[in-house]
């Protein structure tokens, strides 16, 4: 499960940032995944409640906001989005796609105290 070991640099990052803005308390966050990120919200969920015990983050609210995935075809020159990494061009069908979008994770912002 290495939604644990997302949420226990998260939890590096509020501490971090708590100590350099001086707040005590964060009552809720914002996280952007990507579609292709490999991340299950549900563990992430539950990950992020038992790693910020303890924390400024201890209770806060998380939200977690879907990007998506986005690749360069290289049969039709077109940026297109995809529902997986693995599907074929949805204008042109072709299969020779560089993705460019959908594998981040990152904090978007937090509400503190």
């Amino acid at each position: 499960m290495h939604e644990m070991s997302l949420c226990e640099g998260i939890r590096g990052i509020v501490e971090d940032q708590a100590r350099r803005h001086g707040f005590s308390r964060v009552t809720r966050m914002r996280l952007e995944i990507g579609r292709f990120a490999g991340v299950e919200k549900a563990a992430l969920s539950f990950a992020f409640d038992v790693v910020m015990r303890g924390s400024p983050a201890e209770g806060a609210a998380l939200e977690m906001i879907d990007l998506p995935g986005r690749a360069m075809c290289f049969d039709c020159a077109e940026q297109v989005e995809l529902d997986d990494r693995l599907s074929p061009c949805p204008l042109c069908g072709g299969g020779r796609l560089m993705p460019e979008t959908g594998d981040e994770m990152r904090i978007r912002d937090m509400e503190v105290i």
